[in-house]
């Protein structure tokens, strides 16, 4: 009788501990669920309204939605890709993590290239804005020959001016716009010298020809001291890519030796440790070459 009351005071303690866990399993699963559903939730957010502000900023209208999906695809497939590929679980989060800020870096990077490209263009705006005026037209005819004449992306910024002219936005607002738009220093001193002409007069035109023959002289020395670092910056990208290539190298000739840096913790830590201070070397070499004008 003893025997029968153990026996089912063991049993019940048993489906107690399964009961117990499974109820934390399924507490634990809902609670990840719910978190997951927010961090996606919070990450389609912000993707769609960095992509929308992005791209309507560079005129690419594409529907966010659909970046979204792609988005969605990549992550998914590309980490799985790559455990197929390596075998390796870390390298896939690795690529996931990648995958994933990847678009808002890509962003970033074309709207650094549009700035600096309308960067250039701007003396030469700024020219024929000048030389319009000093024959006697008016600055509505010469920003009109700015967007007829200049290239994109420039005359793209100077045609939606007008056009919010048109519609009757008041010229500090649209004015205003641009600056959002463009939030270059050099752009901002031809804005404050229109806003200036406009609130207590002047000669805009002998004021925009010689910001233009500044922003000429500023950009020739950007150019002098980027040559000038150019070998820095060079040495830099070619130290820190000296390891990764002896490496691969030593990978081909010694495969069996160098398995181990991915095959044991000791290896990972080495990896880990390489890691770190490539980074290190290549950011402080970067800091070095830099030099802000």
């Amino acid at each position: 009788m003893m025997d029968f009351f153990l026996n089912l005071g063991t049993s019940t303690l048993f489906w107690l501990v399964l009961t117990a866990f499974f109820l934390c399993v399924v507490i634990a699963t809902w609670i990840a669920a719910q978190k997951g559903e927010s961090f996606w939730g919070e990450y389609e957010a912000v993707f769609k309204e960095t992509s929308s502000a992005n791209l309507s900023d560079m005129f690419l209208f594409v529907d966010t939605q659909q970046l979204f999906v792609f988005n969605i695809i990549a992550i998914v497939t590309v980490p799985l890709l790559s455990y197929m590929l390596f075998g390796s679980v870390l390298i896939s989060l690795t690529v996931l993590v990648v995958v994933m800020f990847l678009p808002f870096r890509f962003y970033r990077s074309m709207r650094k290239k549009r700035l600096n490209k309308i960067e250039k263009q701007l003396p030469d705006a700024l020219i024929m804005i000048s030389g319009t005026l000093a024959s006697g037209g008016s600055l509505s005819m010469a920003i009109d020959a700015v967007v007829k004449d200049q290239p994109a992306p420039i005359s793209q910024e100077f045609m939606l001016f007008t056009r919010e002219q048109r519609i009757g936005l008041e010229f500090e607002k649209s004015l205003r716009n641009m600056e959002r738009r463009i939030p270059n220093p050099d752009f901002l001193m031809f804005s404050s010298a229109m806003k200036i002409s406009r609130e207590v007069g002047g000669d805009l035109g002998e004021v925009l020809n010689t910001l233009a023959e500044t922003l000429r002289r500023k950009a020739a020395m950007e150019g002098k001291i980027e040559s000038l670092t150019a070998q820095g910056k060079m040495q830099g990208i070619v130290m820190t890519g000296l390891p990764l290539m002896v490496g691969a190298i030593l990978f081909v000739i010694e495969p069996i030796a160098m398995q181990k840096l991915f095959s044991t913790n000791i290896g990972w830590a080495f990896v880990s440790a390489i890691v770190v201070m490539e980074a290190l070397g290549y950011f402080f070499i970067s800091k070095v070459t830099s030099i802000d004008v």
